[in-house]
């Protein structure tokens, strides 16, 4: 913003004036010009600029031009560059009788030039140029041909208090950097202030820190006044979000630069107003068909058999390996449960993250924080009213692969989470806040699911995305799959008619470990007639039919995309609630383990074992799935673990978490 200020001309003495770089002097032509004078031309310095009639001149041009003084006249006169010394630049207007080559008079206005700016990455070059047109700086524009300055969230696990005054971190330099350049004569500047300042609600949003660690700006303090005007040149500062895009924070942040005149006795009164425009960093989620980096795993040795096979498993993808410990009466549970791996990006600097969607009440109850590698932050994103309903986690949480669907590219894929569609005194939804916070993001526009059918209500209980090698133009690179009870009939009665109808499920788990799990051996002819498991199955499979038909419409899907995995489901009550608080309605239920909550480690899946059918030897629904995945590429290790996790947990899957490759494509460069 800048205060255009009036000069007027005088033929008895020089006017003298102060230019800041950025803004415009409106210099009055006609007002001194002497009678009967019908033209006159104007001369500047190198530094200077003079526009007229929408003509500008420059100090570099030689050429005279003589301009009529028919009508009132007034230029723009800017500058340059700064000036070294007081009245150093300057403007010449000489003023014109008809048919006379020399002037009657000459104006004289004598120029000082200042410059004060703030500079930050606008073209995210890594670059903290000057914009030709200033302009540029307050407006953030998204895509490959976007502009603007960005941010990221300080993710420590051991956040600064903004009650601190200051942060000895040696990773401050890591920051987004916002450069003060002060330029000009020191006895004219004498007279000025400098504020820095942003709004008192954008202050909570962020932080500004001088080079040494003391915040200027912050939590608390949105203004910061640099008195007496007397330090010259540039001053760097480091510059941090405190918190991700959400409903009430669109993610923008200005910081503004205020010169203010400060003279003697005489009310200040502004004079230029310089600002930049930073966007946090969104938090960007990833698919499970980027390639893992580490596997956190949680350690007991109930699960020994687990841990070794997905250790075995992260070998084979050179993938490392993060213990994990806590009591062992909650069993790991939470671990993928209720956080997931994230990452946000600037230019300059990526980093990875846990988004952490507690259960618990206080952050010390989570080992988590305190196993992961050195450079992996720690967020926690809570409801408004920190409550945590069921559908509140990051395991009702899944990232598509990028995708193409409705003619617009999601090169960042988008996030998929379950809700109950529709309003219902026992329905259950994600939280508004949450919910908010996915779509703040903007860079994964997210897809609401039908899930509330499920038991826990997690999306990642029905459908799955594994990385393929395809080929040809219109190659996705991955497949969806679904589980399917109608493919799992299918599959029983083919056995069926080749005569396998006594293959029973679950062979050779105990009777007691059945019990426990309300689940009991069954042959495929028993299965295949009872009326009322096949109702129940035809029920679900409505369900996830409903979320193949989203699916298919929002990430561009064909059916050839979409492998229908056998699986059954049972509808049950909700596990630890009380009689008297049950709602109705059943939920659903995977009747053996839960194929689809498989860990996806590259080309190699680690797959709950289903204790299916075994026919000559080898269990009927393994048999299929490899039939299915192996063709495409992939490796199938199935996970036997029923006798020590399903009981307790529910599902293999669920005490790991894996930190995997971020996208190369860089969220600025779309388009949301």
């Amino acid at each position: 913003m800048s205060h255009q200020s009036i000069v007027h001309l005088c033929l008895d003495v020089p006017v003298h004036g102060v230019c800041v770089l950025g803004t415009s002097l409106i210099v009055d032509i006609s007002g001194c010009a002497p009678k009967n004078c019908e033209s006159f031309t104007i001369i500047c310095s190198p530094r200077v600029l003079v526009v007229l009639n929408s003509k500008v001149t420059s100090g570099k041009d030689k050429a005279i031009v003589w301009h009529s003084l028919s009508k009132p006249v007034s230029a723009l006169v800017r500058m340059v560059l700064p000036s070294s010394n007081v009245d150093e630049d300057k403007v010449l207007v000489s003023y014109y009788r008809a048919n006379e080559e020399v002037p009657l008079a000459t104006a004289v206005l004598y120029l000082t030039g200042i410059e004060v700016s703030l500079q930050a990455d606008v073209y995210r070059d890594g670059q903290h140029e000057m914009p030709v047109n200033k302009q540029t700086k307050e407006k953030w524009v998204w895509g490959p041909s976007g502009w603007g300055a960005i941010l990221l969230v300080n993710c420590s696990p051991a956040d600064v208090s903004q009650d601190t005054k200051t942060v000895i971190s040696e990773d401050i330099k890591d920051l987004s950097q916002m450069i003060l350049s002060v330029q000009g004569p020191t006895c004219v500047l004498k007279n000025y202030q400098l504020v820095l300042h942003t709004s008192v609600e954008e202050a909570d949003k962020a932080r500004v820190y001088w080079p040494h660690g003391e915040i200027v700006l912050g939590p608390g303090h949105n203004s910061y006044t640099f008195s007496p005007l007397v330090n010259l040149g540039k001053e760097t500062f480091y510059v941090e979000g405190i918190e991700f895009p959400s409903a009430d924070f669109s993610g923008l942040i200005s910081f503004s630069i205020s010169l203010i005149e400060d003279p003697p006795s005489i009310p200040e009164a502004p004079v230029y107003k310089d600002t930049v425009v930073f966007r946090v960093a969104p938090c960007i989620f990833t698919p499970s068909t980027q390639m893992p980096l580490e596997v956190y795993l949680y350690r007991d040795v109930k699960v020994q058999g687990f841990v070794d096979t997905v250790v075995a498993l992260s070998e084979k993808t050179d993938c490392q390996v993060a213990s994990v410990y806590e009591d062992p009466s909650r069993q790991g549970r939470w671990l993928q449960d209720e956080m997931a791996f994230c990452y946000t990006e600037t230019p300059h600097k990526m980093t990875s993250f846990v988004l952490d969607t507690p259960r618990a009440a206080k952050l010390d109850e989570f080992p988590m924080k305190y196993a992961l590698s050195p450079g992996v932050g720690y967020i926690i994103q809570d409801t408004k009213d920190h409550t945590v309903a069921s559908l509140d986690t990051i395991g009702n949480l899944m990232v598509s692969p990028p995708v193409k669907a409705q003619g617009k590219e999601y090169p960042l894929g988008r996030v998929l989470f379950g809700s109950s569609f529709y309003p219902s005194t026992e329905g259950r939804a994600m939280s508004k806040s949450l919910r908010d916070f996915l779509y703040a993001q903007q860079v994964q526009a997210p897809v609401e699911l039908f899930s509330d059918w499920l038991m826990t209500g997690h999306v990642d209980e029905f459908m799955c995305f594994v990385p393929v090698e395809d080929k040809g133009e219109d190659a996705k690179g991955f497949r969806l799959l679904l589980a399917s009870p109608c493919a799992c009939y299918k599959l029983f009665r083919e056995k069926q008619e080749e005569g396998h109808g006594d293959a029973t499920l679950f062979e050779g788990v105990s009777t007691d470990l059945l019990h426990s799990n309300g689940r009991e051996a069954k042959t495929i002819n028993q299965f295949l007639a009872d009326e009322s498991l096949r109702n129940q199955n035809n029920y679900v499979e409505k369900c996830i039919h409903l979320n193949r038909a989203i699916l298919k419409e929002r990430l561009g899907l064909q059916e050839e995309d979409i492998i229908d995995i056998p699986q059954l489901f049972c509808l049950e009550q909700l596990t630890n609630v009380p009689s008297d608080q049950q709602p109705r309605k059943l939920f659903a239920r995977p009747y053996f383990p839960d194929v689809l909550q498989m860990i996806v480690m590259g080309k190699d899946l680690g797959i709950p074992k289903p204790f299916g059918p075994q026919i000559k030897g080898t269990c009927c629904l393994e048999e299929k799935i490899c039939h299915l995945l192996e063709p495409l590429g992939l490796s199938c290790t199935f996970i036997d673990d029923f006798d020590c996790y399903l009981t307790d947990v529910g599902d293999s899957c669920a005490c790991t978490n894996i930190r995997r490759v971020p996208f190369a494509f860089k969220w600025w460069k779309m388009l949301p």
